[in-house]
């Protein structure tokens, strides 16, 4: 009996190793057990009795089946695996079509903001301008696009009635009156925008986006407790009152060959790198201050002309018409 079944035991091993090649897992699992079982029984048989033959002989049958067990585990793990792989990658692409989709819907949001700033209708520019001022703040990417478009704006040519007075002059044909004040509107609301998208002093991890306002006319402009990058202000032409006290300039800062009817405010202004106030000239009728400013770098102050009520930064005082250091 025990060379039977250790025949038998064979024949299902080898059966078994075939079948688990080329056909079912489950079927040659069983036909392995059986021949652990009768294999392992007809080798003892001969040495103990019956009953321990057969319990040893389940305990090797049972571990082909335990064996295969985890084998079977381990292969459900593999393919949870690759199906969270799978579905991690495929929420990655949903992610990145979506951004791709957003970017493209804000890039044709921005021309054509862009291109109704040319309208013909104050209304329509205005729109425009808020347009922009919504792809900033929800593409944070766009925002220094943004910033660049609504100063180019400002540097665009602008004349009004109330401009002359202050420069006594009478020209031959002056603007007209309502359609000069439609104009205004729309530039008020790009200062005001220009100053609601720039981070205010004190914010966290505060971006220091640039502006370039060179050539740009400016009225009631309110850039005050924001923080700038690199600030180019030259041939600036300001009216009434404008403001950028309390300002924090990371970068360099260029006031130059600007002029002045009214009032400047630029004190308590931080400056980390060098500022340059060069060629400028405050008419009277205004007072410009520049008091209590900081400069962790070089203020240069190059024939600067003051007509007007001055306070002098930190260090220098005025001489006649001219700062001076002191």
């Amino acid at each position: 009996m025990a060379a039977t079944l250790l025949i038998l035991g064979v024949v299902a091993v080898v059966g078994g190793i075939v079948v688990f090649a080329v056909w079912s897992r489950l079927v040659a699992t069983m036909l392995l057990a059986f021949g652990a079982l009768a294999t392992v029984t007809g080798w003892l048989l001969p040495t103990v009795d019956r009953a321990e033959a057969l319990k040893t002989g389940g305990l090797a049958a049972g571990s082909v089946v335990a064996l295969y067990a985890l084998w079977l585990n381990d292969r459900r793990r593999r393919v949870d695996e690759e199906r969270h792989l799978l579905e991690h990658e495929r929420q990655q692409l949903e992610t990145a079509r979506a951004a791709y989709e957003r970017e493209r819907a804000a890039d044709d949001r921005f021309l054509r903001a862009i291109e109704l700033l040319g309208h013909d209708t104050d209304q329509a520019r205005v729109g425009a301008l808020h347009a922009l001022a919504g792809i900033a703040r929800s593409q944070p990417p766009y925002t220094q696009d943004v910033l660049d478009v609504l100063c180019s704006y400002l540097r665009r040519p602008f004349e009004h009635p109330d401009y002359l007075r202050p420069r006594h002059e009478k020209p031959e044909s002056p603007p007209d009156l309502a359609d000069a004040n439609r104009w205004r509107v729309v530039r008020l609301t790009a200062q005001r925008l220009l100053g609601d998208l720039l981070p205010r002093v004190g914010t966290e991890n505060a971006v220091a986006y640039d502006l370039d306002l060179t050539g740009a006319t400016l009225e009631y402009c309110d850039l005050s407790y924001r923080v700038i990058g690199q600030l180019r202000a030259r041939a600036l032409r300001l009216y009434q009152s404008n403001s950028f006290h309390h300002c924090e300039i990371r970068g360099p800062a260029w006031f130059t060959e600007s002029e002045c009817w009214g009032n400047l405010w630029m004190h308590d202004m931080e400056f980390h790198d060098v500022a340059v106030f060069s060629r400028v000239k405050a008419h009277a009728d205004g007072t410009v201050s520049f008091a209590d400013n900081v400069f962790h770098d070089e203020f240069r102050v190059a024939t600067a002309t003051f007509e007007s009520t001055v306070t002098p930064p930190p260090g220098w005082r005025l001489d006649g018409k001219q700062l001076v250091r002191d």
